[in-house]
């Protein structure tokens, strides 16, 4: 009922409940949609964040992979540094050649189930990335472990080859120069007769260091018409070396020398026309050329 303040009838206005409901349900509609409209846009605006924030943490993903290919380079090319320096220690410790195809650590077979595998490879460009760097990783991983197995072999057979190579003569017994080299027949200059001579003569000042060729045992401290003073060392394994000609010996029987120790001077003595020191190698009780025993640069004929 409306009822107006002034002059004027009063009105009946009639409102159905149907029409009521209708306004109530449209209402209520509207209300609905606006929110779900709402929650709509906030819930996308929450994707687009967190969207960008996953591109931000895939693309900084991506630089740290690039990194780890980078420094997977660098270890390949030391490992291959490390190969070559194995190879050289191998042959030093007499070992055989380790075959390149063994470096190289290869693995086969069946391509079996690797979840983490399918799971990289369905992430597309960045997932096979991914993966290779973890591939490329493992396969530096087999490398270096057969590495250190055969550097461990390397290093087992030069320990125990150690002694011998301290016992094997490797350097001239003094500074001169190769006056008369080992020679199946020579014409001696004392006798004017065609004989062996087993041994190397190198001429030096008289008075010149004498130095033991490798580590021993001096078993003989003699003089003798053809050798003069002389000393004798046995090294082990086989091997003995006699240093002649001497003026003055400088250590006694049973005496343990190293390589490089000052034995003896050089001298003039016994069969001689000139200071020198002959110095000889035997082998199982056989004259060699002492010059197989010595480094290269370490002889000075001229």
């Amino acid at each position: 009922m409306l009822v107006p303040h002034g002059a004027g009838s009063s009105r009946v206005v009639e409102v159905s409940h149907t029409a009521v409901g209708s306004v109530l349900a449209i209402s209520g509609v509207g209300a609905l949609t606006i929110i779900v409209l709402g929650l709509a846009v906030i819930a996308r605006g929450v994707e687009i964040t967190r969207n960008r924030a996953l591109e931000r943490d895939n693309r900084t993903l991506l630089d740290q992979v690039q990194q780890v290919r980078d420094q997977i380079l660098t270890l390949r090319d030391s490992l291959i540094t490390i190969g070559q320096r194995d190879q050289e220690l191998r042959l030093l410790a007499g070992l055989s050649l380790l075959d390149p195809a063994v470096q190289a650590a290869g693995i086969g077979g069946p391509r079996g189930s690797w979840p983490e595998r399918d799971t990289l490879e369905a992430l597309g460009r960045d997932g096979a990335e991914a993966l290779a760097a973890r591939v490329d990783l493992e396969g530096l991983g087999r490398r270096a472990r057969v590495l250190l197995g055969s550097l461990n072999d390397a290093y087992d057979s030069l320990s125990s080859h150690q002694a011998r190579f301290a016992a094997t003569p490797s350097i001239m017994p003094a500074r001169g120069y190769v006056s008369s080299p080992f020679a199946v027949a020579r014409m001696d200059p004392i006798l004017h007769i065609v004989r062996p001579h087993e041994g190397m003569d190198v001429a030096a000042p008289t008075g010149t260091a004498i130095e033991a060729a490798a580590a021993g045992v001096v078993t003989e401290v003699a003089s003798e018409d053809g050798y003069g003073n002389y000393v004798t060392i046995d090294h082990g394994y086989g091997v003995v070396t006699r240093y002649a000609h001497c003026s003055k010996i400088l250590v006694v029987r049973g005496q343990r020398v190293t390589r490089g120790q000052t034995i003896a001077l050089v001298g003039s003595t016994g069969e001689s026309t000139g200071p020198h020191v002959h110095y000889e190698v035997r082998v199982n009780g056989k004259p060699v050329d002492p010059k197989t025993f010595v480094l290269p640069d370490d002889v000075i004929t001229d």
